[in-house]
């Protein structure tokens, strides 16, 4: 466990959701502890215990440093790519690399689900029954959504956009609207996590760049440093 007590939890009982997380630092911390958020396509939203507040993270297009004072405390539910902007009323294009925070796309709610979590016995399960109540009313999303996954992980731009029989701007403006990037950024997105999952369980960074779908080592070297800001080794 690193220093911020990191956990998380599955929330597949909540639809859009892939998690429940909490992290927090003890108070007899010798120092904040900083947190290097990589990018993973996907949105969250998090509670601060210090001012109880919510907060819209991402999506990132690199590394963010998350600072955690001792005593503090953070809830947060993470939505999967693409699936957040029916909850959060806007296309995630506009929260893109920000730290949002919910009051501005929820006004008043956000400020009383914020008190409420602030005296719940389990505030993650508060913000995930917000999470999906604000998703539900804000109707189903963009339908292509995990045929754009799908096909933008395994192929190029041009044929996925050619197979959802859509022009590459029309890819490109539903990207954007849905995941916050545009499909080229998304690919590499998708493929970055893909290559850390497999080098976390082990194998070797050659096969990792091979499996993942880099050109060679080196390329996956260089990707890993543009989006997460270290190199691979470091990060793992």
């Amino acid at each position: 466990m690193n220093p911020s007590g990191y956990r998380e939890v599955p929330a597949p009982q909540w639809p859009g959701l892939v998690c429940v997380w909490t992290a927090e630092l003890r108070a007899d911390a010798a120092a904040p502890f900083v947190q290097r958020v990589v990018p993973d396509g996907c949105v969250d939203l998090v509670w601060w215990r210090r001012d109880a507040q919510v907060r819209v993270a991402g999506p990132d297009t690199g590394p963010v440093p998350a600072v955690i004072e001792p005593g503090d405390a953070l809830v947060g539910v993470r939505f999967g790519p693409g699936l957040a902007p029916p909850a959060l009323g806007v296309p995630a294009d506009a929260v893109r690399d920000g730290r949002v925070p919910l009051r501005e796309l929820w006004g008043a709610e956000a400020d009383r689900l914020g008190a409420a979590m602030a005296g719940a016995a389990d505030p993650g399960a508060v913000l995930a029954r917000a999470a999906a109540a604000r998703a539900a009313a804000g109707g189903a999303g963009d339908p292509l959504v995990p045929a754009m996954v799908a096909g933008l992980a395994r192929s190029p731009v041009r044929a996925v956009a050619d197979d959802l029989g859509l022009g590459e701007r029309q890819l490109r403006r539903r990207a954007l609207a849905a995941f916050g990037y545009g499909p080229k950024t998304l690919q590499r997105v998708l493929r970055f996590q893909r290559a850390l999952g497999m080098a976390r369980a082990g194998r070797p960074l050659a096969d990792v760049a091979y499996a993942a779908g880099y050109a060679d080592q080196p390329h996956l070297a260089h990707e890993v440093r543009a989006l997460a800001g270290e190199p691979i080794r470091a990060l793992l």
